[in-house]
């Protein structure tokens, strides 16, 4: 059964669209709150069609996750009972306390960290907004913490070209599955610690 290729392919017919840098803007700006694909499925091909607008795809599925990162923020800080729905859908209602725990004792570390982990980064900023983190932290650690992930996506495309993508398009099943069979690891893992405090 292939469940990542179509997903992959239609990334790709959007990537080429004469509108695609809006789309990835508006593609990053959604997926910090509620979507699920990330806008790295995008910004990969739309780097590789233009290598020499890599790094200005990249700013702007930046600036477009920052946007909607202090939205989940708001959501956190304003309306939790709105966005518990959402976390609860993603099935991490079990850890949002102690991400929530860990978001005040030290949430500028944590967003920078939370950027490479497979929990969503939206969880991360809801409840960043819900423990009322200050704002620079969280405007430092969302920048960080995703500006990481997105440019060096840029950098490994501009330095691999072709054949990165040639090896991604080739590989994207077992490497989605393998994805998703670690974000079950490490759910499983935190929920048992979760579980265990």
């Amino acid at each position: 059964m292939q469940l990542f290729r179509p997903m992959y392919e239609r990334a790709l017919r959007w990537a080429a669209h004469r509108h695609a840098p809006w789309y990835l803007t508006a593609l990053s700006f959604f997926e910090a709150i509620i979507f699920p694909i990330p806008p790295e499925v995008m910004l990969a091909p739309m780097s590789l069609a233009q290598p020499k607008r890599a790094f200005w795809f990249a700013a702007l599925s930046l600036a477009g996750s920052m946007v909607g990162m202090f939205v989940g923020y708001a959501l956190g800080y304003y309306a939790l009972e709105l966005a518990m729905p959402l976390v609860e859908r993603l099935g991490y209602a079990g850890q949002f306390e102690q991400i929530k725990q860990q978001a005040a004792e030290n949430g500028l570390l944590l967003l920078i960290l939370a950027g490479f982990t497979p929990v969503p980064f939206k969880v991360f900023t809801i409840a960043s907004g819900a423990v009322g983190m200050p704002l620079l932290p969280f405007f430092i650690g969302a920048l960080i913490g995703r500006g990481k992930r997105v440019f060096l996506v840029a950098l490994a495309i501009r330095l691999g070209g072709a054949r990165a993508e040639a090896a991604l398009r080739r590989h994207i099943e077992p490497i989605g599955w393998i994805a998703l069979v670690l974000l079950a690891a490490v759910v499983g893992w935190l929920v048992w610690q979760a579980q265990g405090a």
